[in-house]
């Protein structure tokens, strides 16, 4: 028989669920926070410094890097150093979130974790039972928001078509062309030479000729 060969963890750093239950069972709630400026000429001193006084035990901070950035390197690092029962500490929520909607998803992604959120300008703390409600307030603030836009969008799509503008891509052919291509099939002009004539295939030339008499029937 083959010989088994015993498999080592190391603890601390494996992914197996019986490791990452382990780290859980031995974890301390911890205070860790992120920092972040957005131009060159502002510094996080100020922020990491506010954050330390709040109890955080480390902190990462993303300098020079603007909230509507996508990729932002601390960020992801604090995110995956978060365990169930931290706290993940900003100085201010504009700092964490691109936008309401974004901030609300990241929030949700921490309370999945079982990770709690805390502002330490607007005193928001979804760890507390104040912060829970405010935290769904702000959740039903951005579907509003969110539904507004895609409210106003139809609209502006309605009235569009109203006032004749029409969406899609760009007809390849002028209604112009049109007429004189349907003029040259009806002398008995083949549909190929007449595509070619005009830079089209046969298909986009016979729709649009069909499209022409259907109007025209109208």
């Amino acid at each position: 028989m083959p010989r088994r060969i015993a498999v080592t963890h190391d603890v601390a750093t494996c992914a197996c669920a019986k490791c990452c239950a382990a780290r859980a069972k031995d974890h301390k709630p911890t205070l860790i926070g992120y920092a972040r400026v957005s131009r060159t000429d502002q510094q996080t001193e100020q922020q990491i410094h506010a954050l330390e006084q709040a109890g955080c035990t480390q902190t990462y901070a993303d300098d020079s890097v603007s909230g509507a950035t996508t990729s932002r390197p601390q960020l992801d690092k604090c995110l995956a150093a978060l365990q169930p029962g931290d706290t993940l500490v900003v100085w201010k929520l504009d700092r964490l979130g691109r936008s309401l909607r974004h901030l609300i998803d990241v929030a949700d992604t921490l309370k999945e974790r079982g990770v709690a959120l805390r502002s330490l300008t607007e005193g928001f703390d979804t760890g507390t039972s104040a912060g829970k409600m405010l935290y769904h307030v702000l959740g039903a603030v951005a579907q509003f928001e969110r539904d507004i836009i895609q409210e106003r969008t139809m609209l502006g799509i309605q009235q569009a078509r109203r006032d004749g503008i029409a969406f899609g891509p760009k007809p390849k052919l002028k209604p112009s062309q049109i007429e004189a291509a349907a003029e040259m099939l009806e002398t008995g002009k083949t549909p190929a030479a007449v595509a070619r004539l005009f830079g089209v295939d046969r298909t986009t030339l016979w729709r649009a000729v069909k499209k022409r008499e259907s109007i025209v029937a109208a």
